[in-house]
């Protein structure tokens, strides 16, 4: 399912699809902007966003065999909550 059809899924519930796609952006927007702040977004039964920092390391190239060093970053990271890890797993 991509955005779109999200939007779609969504709309089908509110009655318009320009509230569902506001809706939509508005969530998306809040979740990106807390996480790249560095605050934990908890979504109690779907899960939690944070951020997390990968530190400088040395790496191979596969090709080459040649090393590189990679930059330290900050990646987003999302984990599960146990009622969608059900859902999933096809558990009540």
């Amino acid at each position: 399912m991509n955005k779109r059809e999200l939007v779609d899924a969504i709309s089908d519930r509110l009655g318009s699809k320009k509230a569902a796609a506001e809706a939509v952006d508005a969530i998306l927007d809040a979740i990106q902007n807390a996480v790249a702040k560095g605050d934990k977004v908890a979504i109690t039964g779907f899960g939690s966003f944070e951020k997390a920092d990968r530190p400088a390391r040395t790496a191979r190239n596969p090709a080459t065999g040649k090393t590189i060093e990679v930059p330290a970053t900050s990646v987003p990271k999302f984990k599960a909550g146990a009622d969608f890890k059900n859902l999933v797993a096809g558990k009540k």
